[in-house]
């Protein structure tokens, strides 16, 4: 058996790929740069090797650490970059990591187009994904007259975020009026150097449509709908729960395959007030709410492990790719998250939702996306964290 080697493990998303592939009799050796704190995947009991990564030449230690994994085991381990970073450098030099273990990854080409909210709009208008109204300044025009004639609310957010550090939260303001507006566009247009997307704001319910590629041709999907986010005035999901959703999967496979995508995203959607999806963004990574994946043993770990280890075979003897189990419905939480949502409702007067999240916890129905008793020491580290960062 091929082991699989995981990047950025300190990330709770890392934890559902460590659990599922141990448990399908994968070696799992986990990786993580000097002066990260708490790596959860260390503490896993799922996992069999840990391995620290300099902070300053972490690509070179861990190109030498594939290698020697191949050099001992005879076959190229299966890389799987958690990170957005780390995907980000592997993919820019994939030529040569190609070498020493298999990767399926997108290339630098597809993870600007995904990661640019301007190049998905055009992409959704092209292939008929319906995607938000857009509105745009004209030329000489000043931003209290652009946002005084425009629809409002409306969301400003940069094309690319993320490039900058910012966190889901950050990534867009909902503006009410026309002062908030402007002062969110000159906000982002000085901290990215070019303007932010300008759209409608739409009132429905989020929803997900998470993909695995290989050259264009989408090899497993599972989507969700939001239940509860935190913060609650816009922030990631703290509940979900699985939808079947034919229609968002029929909207990802024609991004997928007009870019001959290779790799994992999730297409994020958004309810307009008539009932109708709209692509906001994708995410060309391990997504926040990638525990659901194993919380409905989607089979979307072991794939991705085998569609790399295959990519990666020396010897050319593919393995066959496990069969993806039917869909089942399943409900998730991140119980922190999701009780600190239920707050939030709270002090919005809105007690039946704070009762749902309270419901939701208590409920053994319910998966919890970190938390498992069978393998705790994450789970406490993770609150212990927590902890501290609320220390004065």
């Amino acid at each position: 058996m091929v082991t699989a080697v995981m990047t950025d493990v300190h990330y709770r998303m890392s934890l559902a790929l460590i659990r599922d592939l141990a448990q399908a009799g994968v070696r799992t050796v986990c990786c993580e740069r000097e002066g990260v704190a708490a790596p959860l995947g260390f503490v896993s009991k799922y996992t069999d090797e840990t391995v620290l990564l300099p902070r300053e030449s972490w690509t070179d230690a861990l190109y030498d650490l594939c290698a020697r994994l191949e050099s001992r085991e005879g076959e190229r381990p299966a890389l799987l970059p958690v990170g957005a970073a780390t995907l980000a450098a592997l993919s820019a030099e994939r030529a040569r990591f190609e070498a020493v273990c298999g990767l399926c990854i997108p290339t630098p080409e597809q993870l600007d187009a995904f990661n640019s909210k301007e190049t998905v709009a055009r992409l959704g208008e092209k292939l008929g994904v319906p995607v938000p109204a857009r509105y745009t300044p004209e030329e000489g025009e000043s931003l209290p007259g652009f946002f005084a004639r425009i629809s409002l609310p409306c969301v400003v957010k940069p094309l690319c975020g993320e490039k900058f550090g910012l966190s889901a939260a950050q990534r867009y303001v909902i503006a009410a009026t026309l002062e908030q507006g402007a002062a969110a566009f000159e906000r982002f247009s000085a901290l990215t150097g070019e303007a932010p997307m300008v759209q409608e704001y739409l009132s429905g319910v989020g929803l997900g449509c998470s993909v695995l590629a290989e050259e264009g041709t989408v090899r497993a999907a599972l989507c969700h709908r939001r239940v509860r986010e935190y913060p609650v005035s816009g922030g990631p999901s703290s509940c979900c729960v699985r939808s079947d959703r034919p229609d968002l999967e029929e909207y990802a496979a024609r991004m997928v395959s007009e870019t001959g995508y290779t790799g994992l995203a999730m297409f994020e959607f958004k309810e307009g007030a008539d009932g109708k999806p709209r692509l906001l963004e994708i995410n060309p990574r391990v997504w926040g709410t990638f525990p659901l994946t194993r919380a409905s043993k989607s089979g979307i770990p072991l794939m991705w492990y085998t569609l790399s280890r295959n990519r990666g075979s020396r010897w050319k003897r593919p393995e066959p790719l496990p069969p993806l189990p039917p869909f089942r419905p399943c409900k998730m939480q991140f119980g922190a998250s999701d009780l600190m949502a239920g707050l939030g409702w709270l002090r919005r007067g809105r007690p039946g939702k704070a009762l749902g999240a309270l419901g939701d916890f208590l409920n053994p129905a319910v998966k919890d996306g970190l938390w498992e008793w069978s393998d705790p020491k994450p789970g406490l580290m993770y609150y212990r964290s927590l902890l501290k960062k609320e220390k004065p």
